[in-house]
């Protein structure tokens, strides 16, 4: 998709977010929705915590991981496919945006284009962007399922860069994971990371000297800004 916003202006940089604890604070949906798929199985719930612990690499992967932690040894598309259908139940039961990230997006949106990457599969992707209005603030959107091998493998990121017109280097990742900082790392791209998502909880979350974090959504603003103006913007 072209960038097309209200006034046409040439892109100086691109912002990519992740969803799942960047955008939206979904650990309770998810780990419920894990825990439903593992009772239908009769095997007992695993901790919120533990499950957001598995979050991050795509719906396969956290499947995977919730039968193991359970110790369930039972078909993983199967398993899978349940909790699909779960999740789709019950995608908007807890999840919200992040305070202050809407007004974020918008504020991003009016100053360079946007897209989202992440490894959760495109369908609820995008049906939680409309939920919350945000789908027509991001040029770009790509899921787990597609055609990209899922991060933090870079292709995706580099396409989204090329697609803008911007160089790698002018291209920023916001996401809240060690899986989002190894993307931008493989792509060239800059690094923000959202310690305020859960992505602490799959281990510790260790920066380079220069590259840029935050504690709240609402930081995220000053720091685009910054990265706009060509100021120095890592702060840790």
């Amino acid at each position: 998709m072209e960038y097309s916003g209200a006034d046409p202006m040439p892109a100086a940089a691109l912002f990519v977010f992740d969803l799942d604890g960047t955008l939206v604070d979904s650990r309770l949906d998810l780990a419920e929705s894990v825990n439903e798929m593992l009772s239908q199985q009769g095997v007992p719930e695993l901790p919120v915590d533990a499950v957001g612990s598995m979050v991050g690499d795509g719906a396969r992967e956290l499947v995977s991981r919730a039968l193991t932690a359970a110790g369930l040894a039972t078909d993983l598309d199967s398993a899978l496919a349940a909790f699909l259908d779960v999740y789709h139940r019950r995608l908007l039961v807890h999840t919200r945006p992040y305070e202050d990230i809407v007004e974020v997006v918008l504020h991003a949106a009016a100053r360079a284009p946007l897209a989202v990457l992440t490894n959760k599969p495109q369908i609820p992707t995008e049906r939680l962007l409309e939920e919350f209005g945000l789908r027509s603030s991001f040029h770009w959107v790509i899921g787990g399922d597609a055609a990209f091998p899922r991060k933090p493998d870079p292709s995706a990121l580099r396409y989204l860069a090329s697609a803008a017109g911007v160089s790698i280097e002018r291209t920023m990742m916001i996401g809240d994971s060690m899986v989002d900082v190894e993307t931008a790392r493989a792509a060239g791209a800059v690094v923000c990371l959202a310690r305020y998502g859960f992505g602490n909880l799959r281990g510790p979350l260790t920066l380079a000297a220069d590259e840029a974090s935050v504690e709240t959504p609402a930081e995220i603003a000053p720091l685009i800004e910054a990265f706009l103006e060509g100021a120095p913007y890592a702060q840790h």
